[in-house]
């Protein structure tokens, strides 16, 4: 069954605050920290040569790359990212943000900017 992005961000901040993790109020910066730290995770896999495509499983020590059951933990650079998603979904959620809105309205906006705006080099 589809989720939608709201539906997904109200389901991650309510197994949040069911784990705990909102008994105490986090301040918006520890947030971002935290969404940084799942991101950093995800360059350290790529670093250390880990197929960037997908997880491999832990539990106890032991590492597969093929899950056994749902009590082994995922790992690698998918996991990570969507380790990052859950941590917006869940701040999203903390804070009544409409993602969704925000997705749609920042994709047409982008939608209208020039070939490779800005002119960054990274």
């Amino acid at each position: 069954m589809f989720k939608s992005i709201n539906e997904l961000v109200k389901e991650a901040h309510s197994n949040a605050v069911a784990k705990g993790w909102w008994e105490e109020d986090r301040s918006f910066g520890e947030l971002i920290a935290l969404m940084h730290s799942e991101l950093s995770e995800a360059l350290e896999d790529y670093r250390d040569g880990k197929p960037i495509d997908r997880n491999w499983y832990e539990k106890n020590g032991v590492r597969d790359n093929i899950q056994h059951a749902s009590d082994w933990k995922p790992c690698g650079v998918p996991s990570e990212l969507a380790d990052v998603l859950i941590r917006v979904f869940d701040a999203c959620g903390r804070h009544g943000i409409d993602l969704e809105a925000a997705i749609t309205e920042k994709m047409a906006f982008n939608a209208t900017r020039p070939q490779r705006h800005g002119g960054k080099v990274i």
